[in-house]
């Protein structure tokens, strides 16, 4: 696999990360009428991050369902859809609440096309919000993708800005394979959430796809390469734009997916530079830093100048309270520290 190039145009028409998955989807139902929504609160309500806006409007309550609070249920049910030739799409408000529905997803949604020796395909896409900074506390908090990439038979895709976001929402739904779509709730671009404005971007109007599996250099550098992804692109691209003023080189990569996982990308970066930082919101044990360390060190760990650094959450419960939660996260000042100390 070969790094994509994240367009960098600016455009006169911008929107929000969240508008973007919901105009993908909105152009894949209208495109396949076996593409339909369901979920909490994805009907008139819109999804509570927006990421189902003005759907319930245009294709009514037949294909914009609103779910009872009963997880197992609807994604069992999404599930029995997609082995029946639909293409749902579904909503997990918080992939937090993974742990009641875990079987469903683990064990069926993830097994099913395996189980049947190649005969029955899961078309289905399993939508869920990720992410810390909002005192959610502990159960609304998390960012788990690593827990899911570590399971077999689920793609995981995880945009940072609202051109990925759209397109890599269209490959969802168009992939014969479940795919995991997790949106960082801060990268959401939501009025009533404390935003990066890289949240708001140029977004081609028509339906177009980033391919799963495919990293992004979101910024090309020579002194430290960082790999990333969600909305620690975000925080990650802030830190290497301020010290470019400084005369620090830095590379960001941006994973978009963690299933597959395009290594070819981070591999020639950090043979680039020599200096490897990963950035992870998501928990530092048995997750992607020690992932990505462990295929630099496989492959050839002369490459590192300096010893790589992973900055991720440690493995403790979210907090609730704002300066412990900060703590804990990944933040620009940390991201800053890192770097500089690797440029050193």
């Amino acid at each position: 696999m070969t790094a994509t190039e994240t367009p960098t145009s600016e455009g006169t028409r911008r929107i929000t990360t969240a508008k973007a998955m919901a105009e993908a989807i909105a152009l894949e139902m209208r495109n396949d009428p076996n593409v339909f929504v369901m979920g909490e609160d994805v009907g008139a309500y819109g999804g509570i991050f927006g990421s189902t806006t003005d759907l319930f409007a245009e294709f009514g309550a037949d294909r914009v369902i609103d779910t009872p609070i009963s997880e197992t249920a609807f994604i069992g049910a999404g599930i029995g859809a997609a082995t029946e030739g639909m293409r749902p799409v579904v909503e997990l408000m918080f992939i937090d609440f993974y742990g009641v529905c875990m079987d469903q997803i683990t064990n069926h949604m993830a097994k099913i096309h395996y189980e049947s020796g190649g005969a029955v395909k899961v078309p289905m896409v399993l939508m869920a919000a990720t992410g810390a900074g909002y005192s959610d506390a502990a159960q609304h908090s998390q960012s788990l993708w690593g827990t899911f990439a570590h399971l077999p038979g689920i793609k995981v895709v995880a945009p940072s800005n609202p051109y990925d976001a759209k397109g890599l929402m269209a490959s969802a739904i168009r992939d014969d394979n479940p795919v995991l779509y997790l949106f960082h709730k801060g990268a959401q671009g939501l009025v009533w959430m404390a935003k990066n404005p890289r949240s708001i971007a140029h977004v081609p109007e028509e339906a177009y796809t980033v391919p799963i599996g495919e990293a992004a250099v979101a910024k090309e550098g020579s002194d430290v390469t960082i790999v990333t992804i969600s909305l620690s692109v975000q925080h990650s691209l802030d830190v290497a734009e301020k010290l470019e003023g400084e005369g620090i080189s830095v590379e960001v990569i941006d994973l978009r997916s963690l299933v597959p996982l395009d290594t070819e990308t981070v591999l020639a970066s950090v043979a680039k530079t020599g200096k490897l930082l990963v950035v992870d919101e998501d928990y530092k044990s048995y997750g992607m830093t020690g992932e990505i360390a462990a295929i630099v060190a496989e492959t050839d760990p002369t490459m590192l100048s300096k010893p790589m650094v992973r900055l991720a959450v440690p493995d403790v419960p979210i907090p609730y309270a704002r300066t412990m939660e900060y703590g804990i996260l990944p933040t620009r000042d940390k991201i800053e520290a890192a770097v500089r100390e690797l440029a050193s």
